[in-house]
């Protein structure tokens, strides 16, 4: 580890060769833990948790970092606490796997502990779904993302973020322009004023258009691309917060989330992307059989930011194309990656200049 990492991480940095430190952290007593003074105990003594936000009142730390380079196996006995654990090292390591997230280019600890300090209830929300969803069926792994999604939409940290935003009156303007060519379904998104932004009309459009995909055996291909200079700048945020009870948004996605209709034939989805390709844009063409990318082309998941998680199907979708480390990484620390850095991490399967979509 250089000395400008272990600057950066010392905060939150734990030495897991110390008698105790992880069962402490494992298996911390809620009861017990009144503020954050009540958690000076030996173990955890090298943890700071002063200016941790809220989870500091329940005597958890946003995340810990443990540096691989002196840690064994017996070091991570039992289950992971419920915040994000971060290694520092080989991302070979044996213990490597049982972790949230092993740190590396391009990711910067600092951003990564600045993200979550801001938003440690999601953050948290995020490691405990992405550790359970990874052993589900597809269906069942997006039912449960949908209810985590919920349960962060009625946080304190979406709140916040949702009333220091400038409010904007919703543009149902938009569209999806879907044509059938003997096996092949091409499905265009056509807002580019907007970055192809998906708000409802093209969410259910494309709801629509994935569904009579995967009905019909005759259809081979569907060929998802975008007009304009970005692929997609995600969910709309001019209608973020429109629906205020979160178990009705739930019931929403379940019937018009369009991850759910690709979920039913993933493999004949072929992507293209160009420009930025952010929150939605990433989860839902990491579902492609096939993907590829711009070499100018780039990526990010802002969710956390907002108190949120990806919540269009990309906690699912991207841990199976990337691992769940490298999903982790991504959504905790809101970073963008570029094209090259996709290629190597598996995002896409391989990086083509093609000529740009006109509208149709």
């Amino acid at each position: 580890m250089t000395p400008a990492l272990r600057a950066a991480v010392e905060k939150y940095l734990i030495d897991p060769s110390q008698e105790g430190a992880w069962q402490a952290l494992a298996f911390v007593d809620l009861d017990a833990c009144d503020n954050a003074a009540g958690m000076g105990s030996p173990p955890l003594a090298s943890v700071d948790l002063d200016g941790c936000g809220s989870t500091a009142r329940m005597g958890l730390p946003p995340l810990v970092f443990i540096d691989l380079d002196v840690c064994d196996r017996s070091a991570l006995a039992g289950s992971l606490p419920p915040f994000p654990v971060i290694g520092i090292g080989d991302p070979d390591h044996p213990l490597s796997v049982t972790l949230d997230a092993v740190l590396e280019s391009p990711v910067d600890a600092e951003a990564l502990i600045k993200q979550v300090e801001r938003a440690p209830r999601a953050a948290a929300v995020t490691v405990q779904l992405l550790r359970t969803a990874e052993a589900l069926p597809l269906d069942r792994a997006l039912v449960l993302e949908s209810l985590a999604y919920g349960l962060l939409q009625g946080s304190e940290e979406y709140a916040a973020w949702l009333s220091a935003r400038r409010p904007a009156e919703p543009n149902p303007d938009g569209r999806v322009v879907v044509e059938r060519r003997d096996a092949v379904l091409h499905v265009t998104l056509d807002r580019p004023r907007a970055r192809n932004a998906i708000n409802r009309v093209v969410r259910d459009q494309l709801y629509e258009a994935f569904t009579v995909a995967a009905a019909d055996p005759e259809i081979r291909s569907v060929k998802l691309r975008s007009v304009g200079e970005a692929f997609s700048a995600g969910g709309d945020l001019e209608e973020f917060g429109t629906t205020r009870d979160p178990a009705t948004a739930h019931l929403i996605r379940m019937h018009t989330l369009p991850a759910l209709a690709v979920a039913r034939r993933p493999e004949i989805l072929d992507v293209h992307i160009q420009g930025a390709c952010i929150g939605a844009g990433v989860e839902i063409s990491a579902f492609a059989g096939r993907v590829t990318a711009a070499s100018t082309a780039w990526f990010q998941l802002p969710e956390l930011a907002m108190g949120l998680i990806p919540g269009a199907g990309g906690c699912v979708s991207v841990p199976r194309r990337i691992g769940r480390q490298r999903a982790a990484l991504m959504i905790l620390s809101g970073q963008r990656i570029d094209a090259q850095t996709a290629l190597r991490w598996g995002l896409i399967d391989a990086i083509e200049d093609q000529p740009p979509v006109t509208t149709i």
